[in-house]
């Protein structure tokens, strides 16, 4: 079977920036699980994987534009520290953390500037502007069940577990 739309996959992967190790899946020895073509992984990947079967092992390479995009310059805020996890505690310079955004949901970003009330911070996607390295392991390709698709992602198991 052929990942597609609608096909679950679940995969290790290996993933280098610049010639380091970044993220790996397999260090916990399961693999990520995926619905594909419900926008849960980068464009470059999805595309990526598309007609790929069990036991397929490949390298893929995701330029900045197909994964988290280009650097936007100047896209830096000034943030109270109220709006991040544990009040920002502990953060320095260079750090990635996430942000809670008012209107809810997250964003990762990177600290440039702890102050004593605020935390300056470049919201870019720490990833933004870098070519990103896949090696990819494909463990299984199956269809979804009706139940993964009307919840937009995988259930491991296939049994709505969550």
């Amino acid at each position: 079977m052929q990942a597609g739309k609608d096909k679950v996959i679940a995969f290790h992967y290996t993933l280098s920036v610049d010639g380091n190790k970044v993220e790996s899946s397999t260090d916990g020895g399961e693999p990520l699980w995926i619905l594909l073509g419900h926008g849960q992984l980068i464009p470059g990947m999805e595309a990526g994987l598309e007609g790929k079967a069990e036991g397929d092992k490949f390298d893929l390479e995701i330029a900045p534009e197909q994964g988290y995009g280009a650097r936007r310059e100047g896209a830096t805020q000034r943030v109270p520290k109220k709006y991040f996890p544990n009040q920002g505690k502990g953060l320095k310079a260079g750090d990635t953390t996430v942000l809670s955004m008012k209107e809810g949901g997250q964003q990762a970003v990177v600290v440039q500037k702890v102050g004593s009330s605020v935390i300056d911070i470049d919201t870019n996607h720490p990833m933004a502007g870098k070519t990103l390295a896949f090696n990819i392991d494909v463990q299984t390709v199956r269809d979804a069940t009706d139940e993964e698709k009307a919840h937009g992602h995988a259930h491991p198991n296939g049994d709505g577990a969550h």
